[in-house]
């Protein structure tokens, strides 16, 4: 797959690092061993305000402009914790951000429920880029982020799940009919969050949140063939008027029958090509009783 990933850092020990030296380390090693990878690329992930230092947050934008990757911050998830920001640095959180000199057109912040016009009007002074994560909102009860209006001050927001703890099926067609309906439903305008714009938010400007417009995003002549088939031969995909409102109000990801990546053909008339499904399900199941039994001990 392609892809923008990191070793998320916190003033704690994780599961690969035990101090932020060390983590910093261990990103910087991601960073070297995959620079010139086709599809494998690194984002430096200091977690959140309320979980990193200044210390570390300084080191971690000082590890990025070195290497000129993207920096990714989860932000103002709900209003807890815009509050607690607030009493723990004396001013709003993306007025420290701007403080440390984090606001540039490589950082990417994850979640921003709690953005203040004044945030967002930061964020578009400075291209910061947004990514929206409805489902896990919802789910964690955080808020409804006000991207219709970071989208009117011209910000770059691409949508995405979370994770698996907060956003139980990873499925990018079923979360953009979430954002859809998410919106339209806060600000009571059914025109609020048309098909075209969710189907922009997942693929264009996902990529440009990513850093990765250039080369994927759209079809056009000179990407690469990052491209899926969806099949509509189906019932509840029969008939077709609009195809943006079919793929946001109707569709899921398991109508997705072939995958291209990078040109090549890794999954058709849905069968994996490049993995045994059954061997990796078995395994990921392995995990999950081992998972089970340390919560009992």
């Amino acid at each position: 797959m392609r892809c923008l990933v990191g070793e998320v850092l916190f003033d704690f020990p994780s599961p690969n690092f035990k101090t932020p030296e060390e983590g910093l380390a261990y990103t910087r090693m991601l960073i070297e061993k995959w620079q010139n990878d086709p599809l494998i690329n690194i984002i430096v992930e200091p977690h959140s305000l309320y979980t990193c230092s200044p210390t570390l947050l300084t080191a971690a934008k000082k590890l990025a402009d070195d290497y000129h990757v993207p920096l990714g911050i989860h932000l103002l998830e709900n209003k807890s914790e815009k509050e607690e920001l607030l009493q723990r640095y004396g001013k709003p959180a993306v007025s420290f951000l701007k403080e440390i000199d984090y606001l540039n057109e490589r950082l990417i912040a994850f979640h921003c429920v709690s953005l203040s016009d004044e945030d967002i009007k930061l964020f578009a002074d400075h291209g910061c880029k947004i990514s929206h994560n409805p489902a896990s909102n919802m789910k964690l009860a955080s808020g409804v982020a006000p991207v219709p209006d970071m989208l009117k001050a011209g910000i770059t927001v691409g949508l995405g799940t979370d994770g698996c703890a907060s956003n139980n099926n990873l499925d990018m067609i079923k979360e953009m009919s979430t954002a859809a309906k998410l919106h339209k439903v806060a600000r009571l305008d059914p025109t609020v969050m048309n098909a075209q714009t969710v189907v922009r938010m997942a693929t264009i400007e996902s990529a440009r949140t990513l850093g990765m417009d250039k080369i994927t995003g759209s079809l056009e002549v000179g990407k690469k063939a990052d491209i899926i088939i969806i099949g509509l031969n189906k019932p509840h995909l029969t008939p077709l008027y609009n195809e943006y409102s079919h793929l946001v109000y109707a569709a899921s990801g398991a109508d997705i029958d072939t995958v291209l990546i990078n040109g090549k053909v890794v999954m058709e008339n849905r069968k994996l090509l490049t993995i045994d499904e059954s061997e990796v399900m078995q395994r990921v199941r392995e995990i999950a009783i081992n998972i089970k039994n340390s919560l009992r001990k």
